[in-house]
């Protein structure tokens, strides 16, 4: 059986717990977060490691009425898009190889 997904509220106890900050510092972020997404997704809004949220404008085209069959003309319009990193997909999907760490210079000691 699956796994219910973390709410709002599991989420900001989560990261507040892994990053020592206060439920509230959290909540703030992530609002800002969001805030600055829409603000700036016209443009198109990077999150590094798991997507880009883009504005894309539709055409106008021909489409089918399903339960008439009737034909009908679907007008142009914007959408919000969100196209998953190829990071992310590879870390849920299990596939491609993860990301190295970077090596550590060896110190000499005297």
């Amino acid at each position: 059986m699956a796994t219910k997904a973390l709410t709002q509220t599991q989420i900001i106890q989560k990261l507040a717990d892994d990053e020592q900050l206060t439920r509230k510092q959290v909540k703030t972020f992530l609002e800002n977060l969001a805030a600055l997404a829409y603000k700036e997704a016209k443009n198109g809004f990077t999150l590094p490691n798991i997507g880009k949220i883009v504005l894309v404008q539709r055409k106008a085209r021909t489409g089918r009425n399903p339960a008439t069959g009737e034909t009908i003309k679907i007008p142009a319009k914007k959408v919000v898009k969100f196209k998953v990193s190829k990071t992310a997909k590879d870390a849920i999907l299990g596939t491609g190889t993860p990301k190295a760490a970077p090596a550590k210079k060896a110190t000499k000691k005297k």
